[in-house]
């Protein structure tokens, strides 16, 4: 990758504008549409940067595997830092694809018991750039270890997904968010399809709204959303997810109910099983009387532990119970498989705690 030797932050930046605005830019500076568009697309398909555009993200700070999962630092010009996990989904013949879970945040202030993140507080936003670098690093910049999954030439990850899952909550940031989804999926650059992008967010109904009003833009009818439940009630939500007292489930359901959704489209419910918190079968039945008559999946995953954590991770035998009970109630679930954990890369684990404490940057949703 050749790095510009005199790019100023007023050169045009491929990784905060569309294939369409970077050409609109790079026109501004000389540059011909047809050179500035394959300038374009040879950052986003080859990780090549030519002199006259904004530089290049930093390599990794830092990278942890555990099990073909990798997560990876990058540290930003405020000596803050990303973390992005890249996490390997099996298939049948022994082949691989990789998803990558990016942040949208530096910390977060939602402050969910169950996360580590949330234990850091919200350090700031992350701009659109910080946003698109991730998956830039992740697919140029980290050596992927695995060798038996690629031919030995290629040496990095190929990225098939994108989820919003890492730290920090995406509608708090929702306008660098959207930027972010209109640059990935761009098919002059990085060429994610929409239906391979996935924002999560603990319950942010302004922000659901906000979703729904995007996905109806031509294009972007297929992005996904995922709502992070985690409780059958109201009592042992608002224990455990701050959000609820402000936004209980009745507002909840009714934002999920009014999202607009393709005849063949799901929400996904993501339900943390907590120890002695959310995990008994009654709890189970709550959850899917809940979700009854909403076109969704039940995704189970299991408590990974955050540092100093006051609950262990469920055993075996709960996870299933818990599983076969929601599908006797007639909903579709899913259990997710743990990745990650030693590395705390899986879900629920992505933080620093040495830059706990530090100021916290009041950060509301954008309009």
């Amino acid at each position: 990758m050749s790095l510009p030797p005199t790019a100023t932050d007023a050169s045009p930046d491929p990784l905060a504008l569309t294939s369409a605005e970077f050409v609109a830019a790079a026109r501004t500076h000389g540059r011909s549409r047809d050179d500035a568009l394959n300038a374009y697309r040879a950052v986003h398909r080859r990780g090549i940067w030519q002199p006259w555009m904004a530089p290049p993200p930093p390599p990794p700070a830092r990278t942890h595997t555990d099990d073909r999962t990798a997560k990876f630092l990058i540290q930003l010009h405020d000596q803050l830092e990303t973390e992005s996990v890249i996490i390997p989904m099996p298939h049948r013949g022994g082949r691989f694809s990789r998803t990558l879970c990016v942040s949208s945040q530096v910390g977060c202030a939602m402050g969910c018991q169950f996360c580590e993140t949330a234990q850091m507080g919200l350090l700031r936003s992350l701009t659109v750039r910080e946003i698109v670098q991730q998956l830039h690093v992740a697919r140029f910049l980290v050596t992927n270890p695995f060798t038996d999954e690629t031919p030995p030439e290629h040496g990095h990850f190929d990225i098939a997904n994108i989820v919003f899952m890492g730290m920090g909550e995406p509608m708090d940031n929702l306008d660098a968010v959207l930027q972010s989804i209109r640059i990935l999926c761009d098919m002059n650059g990085p060429a994610i399809g929409c239906s391979r992008v996935t924002i999560s967010t603990v319950g942010r109904t302004d922000g659901i709204r906000r979703l729904g009003d995007f996905i109806q833009q031509p294009g972007f009818r297929r992005v996904g959303l995922a709502i992070s439940l985690n409780a059958p009630n109201d009592e042992i939500r608002s224990a455990i997810m701050p959000i609820n007292r402000a936004e209980p489930l009745a507002q909840l359901r009714a934002a999920m109910t009014a999202f607009p959704k393709r005849p063949t489209s799901a929400l996904c419910a993501e339900y943390v099983l907590i120890p002695g918190v959310n995990d008994l079968p009654e709890h189970a039945d709550a959850v899917c009387t809940f979700l009854r008559g909403i076109r969704c999946s039940l995704n189970v995953i299991p408590y990974n532990p955050r540092r100093n954590s006051p609950w262990p991770a469920p055993d075996e035998a709960t996870i299933d119970a818990f599983v076969a009970r929601a599908i006797a109630n007639g909903q579709f679930t899913k259990r997710r498989r743990t990745k990650g954990r030693s590395a705390m890369a899986a879900c629920g684990q992505l933080g620093n705690e040495h830059i706990r404490g530090r100021k916290i940057v009041q950060v509301g949703i954008d309009r």
